[in-house]
């Protein structure tokens, strides 16, 4: 149930991008309603009112317009704000501030040091998370699915030519792409795509072939599941399944 008042909620994204299918589902399990604006990923237009120009970026109206930026900040926030009652989501999302850091490569970007926390009171706390275990659990296969999982995919789906080729096909039609556009990005962005996998997979020191490191991390997955649970959740997904 949905604190007082409504929760307008307008999702900027690409829809084949995996933080934002990361979104959808979260919000989809959540039932709760949204609209989509597929943004084009060459002009990006339509985030033309954010300095931050990465998707997805969620606007969420609770009385005052307000915007979330990256994935798992969103999922946190919004968790936050369905569970508890004490705060306005502005609060909630004032409790993770952005931390301006450098990568190797000398690129600024921002960061959330506590991204992965919901932030709860005790009584909260304890109704959400019955033992400490179950709240850490959450959290490292979130950090997980971020850290490592999400690098393993495009090594796989551009890992020939012709399966780059085949991505980019698929991108193209399902994202917002003018059709000169998308004929120079199917082509040239499979190209691209090809040659970037191969520093990606020399970067997150993955095997020759790419497909048993996303096997191995799919068994990973199941083995910390285990037999006796249906989901990492217990019988309901949590935020590390969804």
């Amino acid at each position: 149930q949905l604190p007082a008042g409504n929760l307008q909620l307008t999702l900027y994204q690409y829809k084949t991008c995996p933080f934002c299918s990361k979104v959808r589902a979260f919000l989809d399990y959540h039932g709760l309603p949204y609209e989509i604006v597929e943004v084009n990923p060459i002009m990006r237009k339509e985030i033309k009112f954010s300095s931050y120009r990465k998707v997805p970026i969620l606007l969420a109206n609770a009385g005052s317009p307000l915007q979330l930026n990256d994935s798992s900040v969103i999922i946190s926030a919004i968790k936050t704000y369905l569970i508890s009652k004490r705060n306005s989501l502005e609060e909630i999302v004032s409790f993770y501030p952005p931390m301006k850091t450098v990568t190797e490569q000398g690129k600024e970007v921002f960061e959330y040091g506590n991204k992965y926390w919901l932030m709860l009171d005790e009584k909260e706390t304890k109704r959400v998370y019955p033992v400490k275990e179950v709240r850490v659990e959450e959290m490292k296969w979130r950090k997980w699915a971020d850290d490592w999982l999400v690098h393993l995919i495009s090594p796989n789906v551009y890992r020939t030519p012709r399966e780059a080729l085949a991505s980019f096909d698929y991108i193209v039609r399902e994202g917002k792409f003018g059709t000169v556009e998308g004929f120079f990005a199917k082509y040239m962005g499979a190209v691209a795509m090809f040659f970037v996998s191969k520093r990606l997979k020399k970067r997150h020191h993955l095997q020759d072939n790419v497909r048993e490191d996303l096997y191995e991390a799919v068994n990973e997955w199941v083995k910390a599941v285990g037999k006796h649970r249906l989901f990492m959740g217990g019988n309901q997904p949590n935020l590390a399944d969804l």
